[in-house]
């Protein structure tokens, strides 16, 4: 409690969201931030599901009632403006001291217990209760508009010279961590993996490559029993794997022997990426997305394990229709899963997907949140919808819950995105043009 409603809090390791959620309840403006996706995933889902209490603003017509009726006294007329730094209604308790009762002009001999009583409320000095304010029982409060951001991964590497004498010596040169190493070394013991638990690449045999848009190349053996050979190539430590790359090392893997599967490995790709993977024939082109946590370099991960550091994504599969109107409708039905154990492509329902968007008028650089729907085999916000029940009709929700869009008119830039993001929080992104 040492800060006033309309403070701003600023919690650097995120955990389950608590620092936020009682900022929230308690009328502070918050920031909170995880270097893990599991953390922000949770306090998301925390935060969005909530519900608190609506305590009276000392700057509301509401609150200058109550307040008038606790202290006996009108404040002069004044505008409203619901401000909450400037606090709540809250409750106070007297504070009655032997000194005050023996300097009360009100008590005289004669007056019975009651009035006594009385006469003493009327001059005690009163204790605000800073963690008791008014609730209005009529209303109920969720969270404010929040957004959840990313930035670039940024990794915290040792110094090289670590007598620090100020030189650099070869052995010290290569005990520093390189990227690229760390990355090979950490897909060996991981694999790749989809959004199944058994349905993993276990390689026989990984090693560095010498190529130019190839970092590595292996071989694994799939659920046949067959030997394959994959290629891996690396994305930019900061940045997005954007097309070209993936053509670049696609022309390279088919060079001389050849490989069955090409894994390019990213943090982030272009929206683009997808389609440029398709047109390589044989050539099995797998955009596969690294974890952050890959980023924050080997201490952090002795502590969160291998799973779930590379995985496969499949593209949303989409129906887009026209109605008579001219209105545009999106009905997603599931995701194109790649098993890396059979090189199958299948479809998956909607249960893999925990929420998708779409942006209804693509630039092409920026993606905006024009729809926003949530899927699942389980209803994410169910807890939220039975506390709100009588405050939001069936009919909205089953707006939100859903795999079919609202209509919207023809984007004026020719294009619409959808984002899909499973409940692993791997996001994939398609544009459509219309």
């Amino acid at each position: 409690m040492t800060t006033d409603p309309g403070d701003l809090v600023l919690d650097i390791t995120c955990g389950s969201g608590t620092s936020a959620y009682v900022s929230e309840q308690w009328g502070r403006r918050w920031i909170t931030c995880d270097t893990s996706r599991v953390a922000l995933a949770l306090a998301r889902t925390r935060l969005m599901a909530a519900k608190y209490p609506y305590y009276l603003l000392a700057d509301s017509p509401e609150g200058i009632k109550k307040e008038a009726e606790l202290t006996g006294k009108l404040p002069p007329p004044h505008k409203t403006g619901n401000d909450i730094r400037k606090g709540f209604v809250y409750k106070r308790v007297p504070h009655v001291t032997l000194k005050s009762i023996a300097n009360n002009p009100d008590i005289h001999e004669g007056m019975t217990r009651q009035q006594i009583d009385a006469a003493i409320a009327r001059h005690a000095e009163t204790e605000t209760l800073y963690d008791q304010p008014y609730e209005d029982k009529k209303t109920v409060r969720v969270s404010g508009p929040f957004t959840v951001e990313s930035l670039s991964p940024h990794r915290v590497i040792p110094t090289a010279d670590e007598d620090m004498d100020g030189n650099v010596t070869r052995q010290e040169a290569q005990r520093e961590q390189d990227f690229a190493a760390m990355i090979l070394d950490n897909l060996r013991k991981a694999g790749v993996q989809n959004t199944r638990k058994g349905e993993r690449i276990k390689f026989d045999a990984l090693d560095p490559y010498a190529g130019r848009w190839l970092h590595a190349s292996g071989e694994y053996t799939d659920a046949e029993g067959k030997s394959k050979r994959v290629a891996v190539s690396i994305g930019p430590e900061q940045g997005t794997v954007g097309p070209q790359q993936v053509k670049e090392a696609a022309k390279e893997a088919v060079q001389g022997v050849g490989y069955d599967l090409l894994l390019v490995s990213g943090f982030a790709f272009d929206p683009h990426v997808a389609e440029e993977a398709k047109r390589y024939g044989k050539l099995m082109v797998l955009p596969t997305r690294m974890n952050p946590d890959l980023a924050m370099g080997d201490e952090l991960l002795k502590k969160t394990g291998a799973g779930n550091l590379f995985m496969v994504f499949g593209e949303p599969d989409v129906e887009i229709r026209k109605q008579k109107d001219g209105a545009i409708i999106v009905e997603i039905k599931g995701v194109d899963v790649y098993d890396p154990t059979t090189g199958e492509i299948r479809s998956a329902s909607t249960n893999d997907i925990a929420c998708w968007f779409i942006d209804t008028d693509y630039n092409g650089e920026s993606f905006f949140v024009r729809h926003a729907y949530f899927t699942g085999a389980d209803e994410p916000y169910d807890k939220l919808k039975r506390a709100l029940r009588a405050e939001i009709d069936e009919a909205a929700w089953s707006s939100l819950y859903s795999t079919t869009s609202r209509p919207f008119e023809k984007p004026a830039t020719g294009k619409i995105a959808i984002k899909v993001i499973n409940h692993y929080g791997d996001e994939v992104l398609k544009v459509f043009e219309i």
